[in-house]
This record gives C-alpha cells, sequence and structure tokens, in this order.
C-alpha cells in the first residue's frame, strides 16, 4: 500500500512538472512571437530612388529585429484618402504597431489617431501631421533641411534674380515644412520668389510646370526643386529647353540621375536625406516601442547639402553611394529626445 502511495506520489510530481514545463514554454512562444508591423508609406515606386531606399531600410531593419513587416501603399502620393483607407484597413489586422508616411499633414490625423486609440503603437515615417499623436516620429527635419537649400542659393542670388519653386504635393508636411525652412533662409530675398507651383509626385508633372513656368516668366534665373520627383522633372525640362548654362537649379534628394545631373553642372547643389536610415530607424524604434523599451520622440534622420566640389569626399560618397553594411551600423545616428 505504502509502495502505490508513493508511485501516485510520483505520477503526481510528474505530471506537476510536465504541466510547468508546458507553461514555460508556452510563455516562451509567446516571448518569441514576432512583433507585427504594418507600414504604409506614400507610395511604392520603384523609379523613385528615395522610396525605394527608405523601404530597403525597413525591410533590413525587420529581417534584423525578426519583425513581421507588412508594407501596402496607394498607387499616387498625394491620394490621402485610400491611404486612410489602408490605415483602417490595418487597424481591423490587429498588429503590434503601424507606421505610416502620412500623405496629407491636416487630412490624415483623424485616422493615424484612430491607431493609438485601439492601443497599436503609431510610428510616423518620413511625414508627420498637425497633431503630435505618435509614439515616434522618424524624419529628415524639412524645415532646417529647406534651409540649407536657401542659404545656398543666396551665393547666386544678384539683384535681378527671378525664383520659381517646384514643390511636390502641396498638402504633406515634407513640402510645407521645405519651403518654410528656404523662405525663412532666403531672408529678404524671399520675394524674388515669382511663384511657388506643385507636381504631385510626378516626374512628367514637374517636367510640364516647369515649362509653363518659363513660358509665364522667361527672365527666370534659379529653381529649387524640392523632392526628387519636382527636382529631378524641372532639371529635365531646363535641359531640354537648353537653359542649363543660364538657370541655376539646387534639387533634393539623391537618385543616380540627380548625382549624374550633379556631375553635369545641370545641378549646383542637392540637399539629400539618408531614406536608408529614416526606413531602417522607423521599423527599429517600432519594435522598441512595443517591446517597452525607452524610445525617443523625435528622431531626425539626417540630411546634408552636396555640392559638384564636395561630392567626391569619402563621407560624402558613403552618402551618394551607401552600402547597406554601412548604412545599418549608422542606425542610431541622429536621435533626439
Amino acid at each position: 500500500m505504502k509502495k502505490l502511495r508513493n508511485k501516485i506520489v510520483v505520477l503526481i510530481l510528474l505530471c506537476i512538472t510536465a504541466l510547468c514545463i508546458t507553461i514555460i514554454a508556452g510563455e516562451n512562444l509567446k516571448m518569441e512571437k514576432p512583433i507585427k508591423i504594418i507600414y504604409i508609406p506614400k507610395i511604392i515606386d520603384e523609379t523613385n530612388e528615395f522610396w525605394s531606399a527608405l523601404i530597403g531600410g525597413a525591410n533590413m531593419a525587420a529581417k534584423e529585429y525578426g519583425a513581421e513587416l507588412t508594407i501596402v501603399a496607394p498607387n499616387a502620393e498625394n491620394d490621402y484618402e485610400r491611404q486612410n483607407e489602408l490605415i483602417q484597413w490595418a487597424i481591423e489586422q490587429k498588429p503590434d504597431a503601424i507606421a505610416v508616411s502620412p500623405a496629407n499633414f491636416t487630412e490624415s490625423t483623424e485616422m493615424v489617431k484612430k491607431v493609438t486609440q485601439n492601443n497599436i503603437k503609431l510610428i510616423l515615417i518620413d511625414s508627420n501631421v498637425d497633431e503630435a499623436v505618435e509614439d515616434v516620429s522618424v524624419s529628415t527635419n524639412n524645415y532646417e533641411a529647406g534651409k540649407k537649400i536657401g542659404q545656398f542659393m543666396k551665393q547666386f542670388i544678384q539683384k535681378d534674380t527671378k525664383i520659381a519653386v517646384v514643390g511636390h504635393v502641396k498638402t504633406a508636411s515634407t513640402a510645407i515644412e521645405r519651403e518654410k525652412g528656404l523662405r525663412a533662409a532666403l531672408g529678404k530675398d524671399e520675394s524674388k520668389i515669382l511663384e511657388v507651383v506643385f507636381c504631385d509626385s510626378v516626374f512628367g508633372k514637374a517636367y510640364e510646370v516647369t515649362v509653363d513656368l518659363f513660358k509665364k516668366y522667361p527672365d527666370i534665373s534659379m529653381v529649387a526643386g524640392l523632392n526628387e520627383y519636382s527636382a529631378v522633372g524641372a532639371a529635365r525640362a531646363i535641359k531640354d529647353m537648353g537653359l542649363e548654362e543660364q538657370v541655376k537649379i539646387i534639387g533634393f534628394d539623391s537618385s543616380a540621375e540627380e548625382i549624374e545631373l550633379l556631375e553635369e553642372g545641370v545641378f549646383q547643389g542637392i540637399v539629400i536625406q539618408k531614406s536608408f536610415n529614416m526606413g531602417y530607424l522607423g521599423i527599429e524604434k517600432a519594435v522598441k516601442a512595443v517591446r517597452g523599451g525607452k524610445v525617443p520622440k523625435n528622431v531626425d534622420s539626417g540630411s546634408q547639402l552636396i555640392t559638384k566640389e564636395n561630392m567626391y569626399t569619402d563621407e560624402n560618397q558613403k552618402l551618394l553611394f551607401p552600402f547597406i553594411g554601412n548604412q545599418s551600423t549608422q542606425k542610431d545616428e541622429g536621435s533626439t529626445d
């Protein structure tokens, strides 16, 4: 009888041990479950090197941190209504975090607020909205980037200089802040801006609005393009009109075509963003926020003025032709509280 009792006790202990192991294993599985993140940029466009690099950085961070990343986007940068629909869809998927590059400074606000209202971490990448509702914002300081353009332009300004600005999406925070920074840097020379036009982030439209500007103001002597689409489209138009010797052009971003135009002297300078870093940092901060780590509210991914004279320095060559390995080692650069 005593032996039977001992066997029963042993069996009970074994069952308890097995149950504990099962519970611990289950908890470990929960811990190892990949963090689910949905990222909604303004567009997925393989012809645009800014977005391609940014998305490449996001994918690399997801891979390194073991996150499950889904990327969906509207077909046009200015289609905030479609982006809002995608944000609603993303909320319904109940991910751990949603990252968004808001297409509209005001019209995207209410929808991104719903993300946090559903207890989902919200990370804004590249652009912002008119209320600070996000857990983390990762972007270029676009006001400062705009100032870099304006400060660089001042050296070329003369008494009779006439300036045109080709922007991208009028209601995007990036366009608004870059133009503000440019105007602030120009100071009293801001009055030399004849007109600001927008291309809706379409290369062809940027070309067309630039041609129209020169028909309207034949004496334009300086043009600033505020993103890759607007800068490249404007430069193509000016080159095709044979005006590259008479017109100073300052661009934004660093596509292969822009670098070539800089080497040719069509661009006097370009302000470049660290787009790969921006995408990487956005997903890195999303993972850390979900895990309960301390993350800064604002992360400046950085910008740099590149000219034909300084483009061949080692530092600027790394920025213009970044190796993925080099970019990932700089992932914490520019973090601010």
